[in-house]
């Protein structure tokens, strides 16, 4: 049996990357899986704070149900 794991919903900034909070920095840098809407404006913020590489997950209000269930299977 595994441990389940912990899904955290961080708010990012939606146009001054700067004005993202520490805790949802410390949050990201310790996931590690980012599901995320969209995956390049995800990565130019990880980019933007230096955070290092991350397994980041695709899905939008168009995800199967395939992509919404490997994502509960990983937690």
């Amino acid at each position: 049996m595994t441990t389940p794991g912990i899904l955290y919903i961080v708010s990012t900034p939606i146009g001054n990357l700067g004005d993202i909070t520490r805790r949802a920095v410390e949050v990201l840098q310790a996931a590690h899986c980012v599901v995320a809407e969209d995956t390049r404006r995800t990565r130019s913020l990880l980019s933007h704070l230096a955070i290092g590489q991350k397994d980041i997950r695709s899905l939008n209000a168009h995800g199967t149900e395939h992509a919404v269930s490997q994502i509960v299977d990983r937690l």
